[in-house]
């Protein structure tokens, strides 16, 4: 029975996230679907991260075991034509029968669109965070320098996030763009608790607003309070953008990346 990696782009603004529910449609739930269209028989899969509702991604990793051999291609050609236009597939790969899109993962990167135009934008409704204000970009890269490195994250944690504990790593922080234009912030790190980074830009964009200085970031982390943060950034700007893989299981923090409840 050979195990097959899938790699996912979809558009979340339908979905109640990545996970089955019984309150409406999710990803899981329509590739499943597919996939059993395609094969015959009901088919489970589990993915790297799970995805909150309006949460879109560009390289979401899924993984599932094939009751029979098709070629790789006959599943990218297969599912795209089953699946909704928000969903598709973009490549898949016939891979070793133990691995594990999550616990396998090294790291993930998350980005997040803000749409700082003067007037609001009906293409960007759905897929950016509609800040009209121009927001002080240098003073929002200043704060997030604040967030590198190895943490305690508990006031950017959401309120039902069942990961074991707080502590994660971040390696990468930036704030791109132009004030009053398209502005991205990037985020890599080993894994993420739920709602943390979403939770990240809404306090980084209270410093672009220049309600707080950059140094108030490193204040919040280490507060360890979420009431102290600042608000949670909408759901429809965040994007799953690439979960990054080595040569097997990652055994450093292993529980972390297989219990973390991630945006």
């Amino acid at each position: 029975m050979p195990r097959v990696k899938l790699v996912l782009e979809y558009d979340g603004t339908n979905y109640v996230g990545w996970q089955v529910q019984p309150n409406g449609p999710s990803v899981q739930g329509r590739l499943e679907r597919a996939l059993s269209q395609l094969l015959g028989q009901r088919v489970e899969v589990r993915a790297a991260g799970r995805t909150d509702a309006g949460v879109h991604a560009l390289g979401q990793v899924v993984a599932f075991d094939a009751p029979v051999r098709l070629p790789t291609r006959a599943y990218w050609l297969g599912l795209n034509s089953l699946l909704p236009d928000d969903i598709a597939v973009i490549s898949a790969v016939e891979v070793a029968p133990e691995f594990d899109p999550r616990r396998w993962a090294t790291g993930k990167r998350y980005r997040y669109l803000v749409s700082n135009r003067r007037s609001r934008s009906p293409l960007r409704r759905s897929s950016h965070w509609e800040l009209y204000l121009p927001l002080n970009l240098p003073a929002m890269q200043e704060g997030a320098t604040h967030l590198l490195g190895a943490h305690d994250f508990s006031a950017f944690r959401g309120a039902q996030c069942q990961a074991a504990h707080p502590h994660r790593k971040l390696w990468r922080v930036e704030a791109l763009g132009v004030s009053g234009g398209e502005l991205s912030f990037v985020f890599e790190g080993t894994a993420f608790l739920r709602h943390m980074v979403r939770n990240m830009v809404g306090t980084l964009v209270e410093v672009g607003r220049e309600k707080h200085p950059p140094s108030w970031v490193g204040e919040v982390l280490q507060g360890k309070n979420r009431s102290k943060a600042g608000p949670t950034a909408p759901s429809h700007g965040l994007y799953l953008e690439e979960v990054f893989y080595g040569d097997g299981p990652r055994v450093e923090e292993a529980e972390e990346a297989e219990e973390a409840d991630e945006d």
